[in-house]
């Protein structure tokens, strides 16, 4: 038994992010209102001296002043009715077989924790380590997010899921797409770059981490190596 950890946005959701296609979702259910829009401006000028270009990916603003249990009731609408059936096959595919091999899969992802607990349930899995957006009295904030896993600090989420599962990090398999997994990658025993970008894929290629390629454009390579 070994702990596995699937990325979420372009590893399992293909294209858009996962938190991208929510905030639509939210707009097309009358969700977002002008308090919510101002706030994710307002976000954006205060804390771009802060966060530079990754400003957009700690932007949870769009959710303030929204409860939290309205928001998960949304999160798991949503995930039933868009994001599952937008799924990459070829992931859902490996991550089906890791549970039948009675590995202990977990979500690891910056997006939203209510996100990824609805899509956990989704597909069945029982971890899921994610952003957790800022909160006051059961209501979102337009404060950065208190916890978002993301390049290095995806290493750390790991190493709470490993306690929490009771298995080893280094002997885990680690799904992602980005060469910010790249990190997360060099500490686990396998490797798996799930239609990588360019610099992961020149980076695996070099490490001999496996990539998943779409069916479209190649077959998976089964070259794997050890981080």
């Amino acid at each position: 038994m070994r702990l596995v950890l699937f990325d979420i946005d372009g590893t399992l959701v293909p294209g858009s992010s996962s938190e991208a296609r929510f905030a639509r979702y939210l707009w097309d259910r009358g969700a977002l209102g002008l308090r919510q829009l101002l706030a994710f401006a307002w976000f954006c000028l205060r804390y771009f001296p802060r966060y530079g270009r990754h400003v957009m990916q700690k932007n949870k603003a769009y959710l303030s002043g929204r409860s939290k249990a309205y928001i998960a009731v949304l999160a798991r609408d949503f995930v039933d009715e868009r994001l599952m059936p937008a799924l990459y096959a070829p992931a859902v595919e490996r991550l089906r077989a890791h549970q039948a091999a009675g590995d202990r899969v977990a979500l690891l992802s910056g997006t939203p924790q209510f996100i990824a607990d609805a899509l956990a349930v989704a597909l069945g899995v029982e971890y899921s380590h994610a952003s957790l957006c800022a909160s006051k009295a059961s209501r979102y904030t337009g404060a950065p997010p208190v916890r978002h896993p993301y390049g290095p600090t995806k290493i750390d989420a790991a190493q709470a899921l490993a306690k929490e599962t009771d298995l080893p990090l280094a002997t885990a398999v680690a799904f992602g797409d980005s060469i910010t997994d790249a990190y997360l990658f060099r500490v686990v025993e396998e490797a798996v770059a799930v239609q990588p970008d360019k610099r992961l894929s020149e980076e695996a290629q070099g490490a001999g981490w496996e990539v998943l390629l779409d069916r479209m454009t190649g077959t998976s390579s089964q070259d794997r190596g050890k981080t």
